[in-house]
């Protein structure tokens, strides 16, 4: 077997069953004020777009643009941002934020990534910031591809962990991990699109918390309900790391872009 003949797309949705379904969009409205405190200004949001190309760029399409952490600090360097959300929190967030700022070439559509895109309009860049695990992630970049006019940028978790590992060892869980930015490079380059490939490591989002009611609501919102016997060996160790300097944790991403061709 030659690596042409392998379905990367295939692998990808067999990997993402087993893994569990995605979060539904009720799960986000309810972190979506949280969400907005914490990211619209940050590290993260300034290195990816740091890494960005805008030359000859009007128009920027933010799919999963949360509170709007990647769109709008682009939207004076453009002519137009559109955020694109499948939660209807998080572009409430949006909106605020737009009205807050005095922005006014700012649209919002309320769409997910298994909808019908045909009246999303194409621009010259398509971001997908922290927000392509997905359950058909073939499906999903052709759609970043047909809607970008000049070049698409994305971040896809590193490693398949959303929670730090220590955590999960401590109370005993093995979760299938999720998809690992690997596929996505492997599905492209079976489109004949090759892309750069770069890393973003930020604070992960459990860095600084320090109060267990608080990490456990966290753990769960992830994991599900822990039973006593796990609450009680997250509570041994979350004292421990404490006693240590306190909890933090890093995320890699993989910042993973190219220049639109004719590939779907």
């Amino acid at each position: 077997m030659t690596i042409a003949a392998i379905d990367f797309s295939r692998l990808y949705r067999d990997h993402m069953m087993m893994a569990g379904k995605a979060k539904p969009d009720s799960a986000w409205d309810a972190r979506a004020s949280g969400m907005n405190r914490k990211t619209v200004k940050g590290r993260y949001a300034d290195e990816f777009i740091s890494r960005m190309d805008l030359s000859g760029a009007r128009t920027l399409l933010d799919v999963g643009c949360g509170p709007g952490t990647i769109c709008l600090p682009l939207a004076t360097r453009l002519e137009r941002v559109i955020g694109l959300d499948y939660s209807k929190g998080m572009l409430d967030e949006l909106k605020e934020n737009i009205a807050t700022l005095g922005i006014t070439n700012a649209d919002t559509l309320h769409l997910a990534w298994e909808d019908d895109w045909s009246e999303v309009p194409e621009c010259d860049i398509v971001v997908a910031s922290r927000s392509t695990q997905v359950q058909d992630i073939g499906a999903a970049l052709a759609k970043l591809n047909a809607k970008a006019k000049k070049r698409v940028y994305l971040t896809h978790l590193v490693g398949g962990n959303f929670i730090d590992p220590r955590i999960l060892d401590a109370i005993g869980r093995k979760p299938q991990p999720v998809s690992d930015y690997i596929y996505l490079l492997n599905i492209l380059h079976s489109r004949n699109i090759h892309p750069r490939l770069d890393y973003l490591e930020n604070e992960g989002p459990l860095s600084g918390i320090t109060d267990f009611d608080e990490l456990l609501q966290r753990i769960t919102w992830s994991l599900g309900e822990l039973d006593t016997n796990e609450c009680v060996r997250l509570q041994t160790w979350f004292t421990g790391i404490m006693a240590n300097g306190g909890l933090k944790t890093s995320m890699r991403w993989a910042f993973i872009s190219w220049e639109k061709t004719g590939g779907s």
